[in-house]
């Protein structure tokens, strides 16, 4: 790895003129946007759904273990496109830069439409469902207004509250948002290091651990229908740990960007990763993973059929009982509210890199008093609060996964493109094992690709289509502009 090179950091402080990005995310804040906003709920429910489908403990740890290391790989290739061009908008202008205009703007377009707002509408939703855990009131059977065929539960207001008030804490300036970052971060990480401490250390069981380690492995030859099986299992883990690009859009931002944003980028994800696999070690150490659906204790359903697929509540419930609910509900509203606030805060820079190329409406791209674009945020939020009412964005979620795979591969591959089209460009940070580094991720990606493409072809089409209706939309935006 070549050793970044430093460059003097814009000042936190000081008076500075209305309309300027203002400089004062460190390491730590921008390391704790890339783990924020990647840990949500995935991680204390997915390996339910894994655990269904690769039926053994070797290979639940072997999915999590390839999407770390996929994962990784993407961040070291992103780590070179942020050093390279530390601009607000991130992912956005590498695509531009090493393509095209459209092509950048399909990917913000889908950003916008789907993949951002889509996720803020699911994870607040989620936050709400656990807040339900402990405060009945609040329930997607409680409506409060039905007008057609939208209907105003608890569940949704609440959502939308959350959301509202997010994106209004974030208009307030940056280090508001950087501030709730921090803390919910700091607080979900120590979430799970203690559940890891439990499951490792403290209160494993020796029951659990005799059915998962014993023989980890099936006995059965592995087929190429069970390999594309365990490919389509990837989908869960890879969104659990989607989003680590986002700090890339708040470069304008960044204290010594050329240092801060591989620095955040690596060791954020990799911290993130290794959490995920410990965790699902801690899981094997307190819950067998084979089950039946109709079991009573959490034991007889073991990982593949905890009751909706909580597996953490089921884990936690090993050691502290029925009180194990409430605890794991307080700890996944810790996470997702973390994780709603690092959504929120990036979105709105890449909406704002659009808008100064005029490809978005022109309120997005202004600063308001606080440094901050306002106008994005109160459009995220909007959009973000609509999907939350219709009910559709978990489809649309799902509707994305190989268009968002997609993105990630033409911008590593636009790595190759700009080394080779602008071969005298400073690059303070370069991606150690060049070009083989870059090039295994687009191998592994591509791969997971095809192979959704025959898994999960209802998933597949549906996202290009997404992706494609911003062709027409980009063009015309041109024309209005001219």
């Amino acid at each position: 790895m070549s050793p970044p090179a430093t460059e003097p950091a814009a000042p936190a402080t000081g008076p500075l003129h209305e309309g300027q990005f203002r400089r004062e995310l460190g390491v730590f804040d921008a390391g704790a946007i890339v783990a924020g906003s990647m840990i949500g709920s995935g991680i204390f429910i997915v390996s339910a759904d894994v655990a269904r489908t690769v039926g053994s403990p070797g290979w639940l740890l072997l999915v999590w273990g390839f999407t770390a290391v996929v994962t990784i790989l993407g961040a070291l290739s992103y780590g070179e496109l942020a050093a390279m061009m530390p601009r607000a908008g991130g992912q956005y202008v590498y695509l531009r830069e090493a393509y095209s205009p459209l092509l950048g703007f399909l990917y913000g377009w889908t950003l916008f439409l789907v993949i951002q707002t889509g996720t803020i509408a699911a994870v607040a939703v989620a936050f709400a469902k656990f807040l339900g855990v402990l405060i009945s009131w609040v329930s997607a059977q409680n409506t409060l207004l039905q007008i057609g065929s939208v209907s105003f539960s608890t569940q949704r207001v609440v959502a939308i509250g959350v959301i509202v008030l997010l994106t209004w804490s974030n208009s307030r300036g940056l280090r508001e948002g950087k501030i709730v970052q921090n803390v919910f971060t700091s607080a979900k990480v120590l979430v799970l290091l203690l559940l890891i401490l439990l499951g490792l250390v403290f209160a494993r069981d020796a029951t659990a651990v005799r059915a998962n380690f014993t023989a980890p492995w099936p006995e059965s030859p592995v087929s190429l229908s069970f390999l594309m099986l365990v490919g389509g299992a990837m989908v869960g883990p890879l969104f659990s740990s989607d989003a680590w690009n986002n700090v890339t859009f708040t470069a304008g931002e960044v204290k010594n960007p050329r240092r801060t944003l591989p620095l955040s980028l690596v060791g954020g994800t990799g911290a993130v990763m290794v959490l995920y696999l410990l965790t699902n070690v801690a899981y094997l150490s307190l819950l067998p993973l084979d089950g039946i659906e109709t079991g009573v204790t959490v034991a007889e359903r073991g990982i593949q059929y905890a009751a909706e697929d909580r597996v953490a509540t089921a884990a936690t419930s090993v050691i502290f009982g029925p009180r194990a609910e409430a605890i794991m509900a307080v700890a996944i509203m810790v996470s997702t509210f973390g994780c709603l606030n690092g959504l929120i805060l990036a979105g709105p820079r890449l909406y704002y890199a659009m808008a100064q190329d005029r490809l978005f409406f022109a309120r997005a791209g202004h600063l308001n008093d606080a440094g901050v674009p306002a106008g994005g945020l109160w459009l995220q939020m909007l959009w973000a609060s609509i999907l939350t009412l219709s009910g559709t964005y978990g489809n649309l979620l799902d509707y994305v996964v190989f268009a968002a795979l997609l993105f990630y591969v033409l911008t590593v591959i636009g790595l190759f493109l700009l080394r080779y089209k602008r071969p005298e460009a400073e690059r303070p940070y370069q991606v150690s094992g060049y070009p083989w580094v870059p090039g295994l991720y687009i191998v592994a990606a591509s791969a997971m690709m095809l192979n959704l493409l025959f898994v999960k072809p209802a998933y597949t089409w549906p996202g290009l289509l997404i992706v494609l209706t911003g062709g027409p939309v980009y063009f015309l935006w041109r024309r209005s502009v001219k």
